[in-house]
């Protein structure tokens, strides 16, 4: 006569003999079955963040061991509901709004800051063109307005507070859908001016410090052109604003579209992690990071000009994006608001 507990036990042995195989099949975090999910937001050419994330992702596999999915959603509202909704495993590279919205919601965590050239602030560009007759800010109200998303900070929260701060409403508003078609939509004449990041230029033998000419340079002395490093110069000071994004399309946009002002600055946008990654695995991502910061394969992906342009990160704590949850409350703005 058999025991009584045969019987129960040869049916969880049969129930892990189904089970261990999708187990398996899934693995563990950053198994081939079960990637690392790392989010980019949309804010410059989808094409150019794809193929400079596959290189960091390939870095920080030779690193861990692990293995990484580079997505970049649709919008900024995609990229935060796509962290939200993998807790466990998602990396996202999302501006100062995009945290503070993504914190809100589902407690997304920031561990570290982008670095531009010494920078951990950024600032918005206020443009227009050349020829326009917008010489004040004042100038603004009642023109169109072209911004990339209304969850871009230096495109969209920071001059929305702004311009109501100043009294100045502008006219109609155009969502272009990235940074660099807000500078195409200027340059074309499809809106009267338009928002943008700004990052100062390199000035040889001088360093660009806050209070200084957004364009420190004289057009009727230096001509702007593309330099033998494919880079935009207005003589030999390197352009760094989100103008220089579309200088092979437009190599004359700096002679076409000119700078009306700066904002205050803004904290940098953020590295963080969903609210219940792996504390492990985020060390040892974030150590990898830092070393590969250090590579030269830094500069063919987020390092790039031409995607996000970090000279590398620094540790920050939640507290470091106060200012901008300041903002929101200024505007009385909702998430609600801003995605919709």
């Amino acid at each position: 006569m058999r025991p009584k507990f045969v019987l129960p036990v040869l049916l969880v042995l049969l129930a892990l003999s189904v089970a261990l195989p999708a187990a398996l099949a899934q693995g563990d975090l950053g198994s081939e079955g079960n990637p690392i999910q790392v989010y980019f937001v949309p804010s410059v050419e989808a094409q150019t963040i794809t193929t400079g994330g596959e290189v960091m992702a390939a870095a920080l596999k030779e690193a861990t061991g692990l293995n990484f999915e580079v997505a970049v959603p649709t919008s900024y509202a995609a990229t935060v509901e796509a962290m939200c909704a993998a807790p466990d495993s998602s990396i996202g590279f999302i501006p100062a709004a995009g945290y503070v919205i993504a914190n809100n919601r589902c407690g997304v965590e920031v561990v570290a800051a982008a670095v531009r050239r010494g920078w951990n602030v950024y600032w918005t560009a206020y443009i227009v063109r050349r020829d326009s007759d917008i010489y004040t800010y004042g100038d603004l109200a009642g023109r169109t307005w072209a911004y990339p998303d209304a969850g871009s900070t230096s495109g969209f929260i920071v001059p929305s507070v702004e311009l109501q701060a100043a009294g100045i409403e502008p006219g109609q508003t155009v969502e272009a859908g990235g940074h660099n078609q807000v500078v195409q939509a200027v340059y074309s004449g499809e809106a009267d001016f338009g928002t943008t990041f700004y990052s100062p230029p390199t000035v040889p033998g001088a360093a660009w410090r806050i209070g200084d000419l957004a364009e420190p340079y004289d057009l009727t002395v230096d001509e702007s052109r593309i330099g033998e490093d494919g880079n935009l110069y207005v003589g030999d000071v390197r352009i760094l604003d989100a103008r220089a994004n579309i200088r092979e399309t437009a190599p004359d946009v700096v002679d076409a579209v000119r700078i009306l002002r700066l904002s205050a600055p803004i904290p940098n946008d953020t590295l963080s992690f969903g609210p219940d990654f792996p504390a492990e695995l985020r060390t040892q991502i974030l150590d990898a990071l830092y070393a590969f910061a250090q590579t030269d394969g830094w500069a063919q992906s987020i390092g790039s000009e031409d995607f996000y342009g970090w000279s590398g990160l620094a540790p920050i704590d939640d507290s470091g994006y106060d200012p901008v949850r300041l903002q929101f409350e200024i505007l009385g703005l909702t998430e609600e608001d801003i995605f919709n």
